[in-house]
């Protein structure tokens, strides 16, 4: 199941960290078809934010066909954004893993490494195409927003 982090400081609103996370563990294959979400109130008791933005968030990902409500029962998951390439054990997964570990053996924290990959992800983007579709996603844990911030990212 997803723990959902909140970070006040992000610039990012809130509803939009939790739909973030959500995507984010699709595509990883944290989160599949037929799982159910945390319930607002569980949600709400371990991130202190209003229960309405737990909602917001649910309805947000209703909308874009990610999941549904059922009645009396909670949120499920309905389709998955999940590709074999980024899997936990795929070769692109460990590449990724074992060049982040040399990022923060120089030295880097979580805010340099995320911006090196935003930067590297705008160099490769298809002539005329915007990387990301013009924006990254917010990560599942939101980087620090200090850039002198020396945390190594987790």
């Amino acid at each position: 199941m997803i723990e959902f982090q909140v970070d006040r400081h992000s610039g990012v609103a809130t509803y939009l960290q939790l739909v973030n996370q959500v995507k984010q563990a699709l595509r990883l294959g944290v989160l599949e078809p037929g799982d159910r979400l945390p319930t607002a109130r569980a949600v709400v008791e371990a991130t202190a934010i209003n229960p309405n933005t737990v909602l917001k968030a649910y309805r947000e990902l209703e909308r874009e066909g990610l999941v549904e409500p059922r009645p009396g029962r909670g949120t499920f998951v309905t389709r998955s954004l999940s590709r074999p390439e980024a899997a936990a054990d795929s070769p692109l997964r460990a590449d990724l893993i074992a060049w982040t570990a040399r990022a923060q053996a120089a030295g880097l924290g979580r805010a340099d490494i995320l911006a090196l990959v935003e930067a590297a992800l705008a160099d490769t983007a298809p002539p005329g195409a915007a990387a990301g579709g013009g924006r990254a996603p917010a990560p599942a844990h939101p980087a620090p927003t200090d850039p002198a911030d020396p945390t190594p990212a987790p």
